[in-house]
This record gives structure tokens, sequence and C-alpha cells, in this order.
């Protein structure tokens, strides 16, 4: 019951992230991009401050958490039916969600916030980031559909 809730946990933890990141993908950033640099560069500083919130950090951690569970778990029971949809999915939230917004998004978003909006650098900064961290956003969005996609057709088998 346990690997059960953890499964349905990840998958449902997979799809709400990959909600947030399609929505800032599909029309949050193009709405940044149309404000003025400084305008754009206040928002996402404010952004970046409200995203460390329980229910968003909860989920997206804790996703992260239950899918280090089932990776492990997959790799115990590897000759059961479904371990390599765990698998797959655990590797796909934990490298191309976690680990791009670790090793890309986090560190625009960290030269972003240190950055004065009215600046020459900033507008300069700016030019930059919205298709850089856009990019990499596409990346952590199709990762953590895809993974959600293959702990629903884990759960499916069952």
């Amino acid at each position: 019951m346990i690997t059960f809730a953890l499964k349905l946990f990840a998958a449902l933890g997979c799809g709400l992230i990959a909600g947030v990141f399609f929505a800032f993908s599909t029309f949050m950033m193009s709405a940044l991009a149309r404000l003025q640099p400084a305008q754009g560069i206040a928002a996402f500083q404010s952004i970046n401050i409200t995203v460390y919130n329980p229910w968003f950090m909860g989920t997206f951690l804790g996703t992260a958490v239950a899918c280090i569970f089932l990776a492990i778990a997959s790799l115990l029971k590897w000759q059961q039916l479904g371990a390599a949809y765990l698998l797959v999915g655990s590797l796909l939230y934990l490298v191309g969600t976690v680990g791009v917004t670790i090793l890309f998004n986090v560190p625009l978003n960290d030269a972003l916030a240190v950055v004065d909006p009215g600046s020459a650098d900033g507008a300069s900064l700016w030019s930059s980031f919205l298709p850089n961290w856009t990019n990499w956003n596409h990346v952590r969005t199709a990762a953590a559909l895809a993974a959600a996609a293959a702990f629903t057709l884990q759960l499916a088998k069952y």
C-alpha cells in the first residue's frame, strides 16, 4: 500500500510540476518579455522570492523524494512487471526536472536576483535570460510530463 501511495504521489506531483512549468513556457515568459526590461526583471525577481513557499517546494521536493524511493524500489524489484517504468519516471524527474533546475534555471535566477532592474546591465542580462531560462524550462516541462506518463503507465498495469 505504501508503494502504491508513493507511485500515485509521484505521478500527481510530476503532473503538477509539469503544469507549472508548462504555464511558464507557454505564456508567463512571453508575458514577461512584453514588459519593459526593468518591469520584467522586477516581476521575475518577485516570482523567484515567492516560489519558495510550502506548497510549491513541498510538491517539487516531495516528488523528488518519492522518486528516489521509487528508483531504489525499482532496482530492488527489477524482475517485477513495471519496474522499468518506475526507474525511467524517477530518472526523468530527478535528472530532467530537478537536475536541470539546479544546474541551469537556478543559476540564471541567482544572476537575475542581484541585478538592478533599471540598469543597463539588467537590460542586457534580461535579453539573454529570457531565451536561456525558457529553453531550459521547456526541458523541465517535458521531463516532468514524461515522468508523470511513466508513473501513470506503471499504475495502469495494476
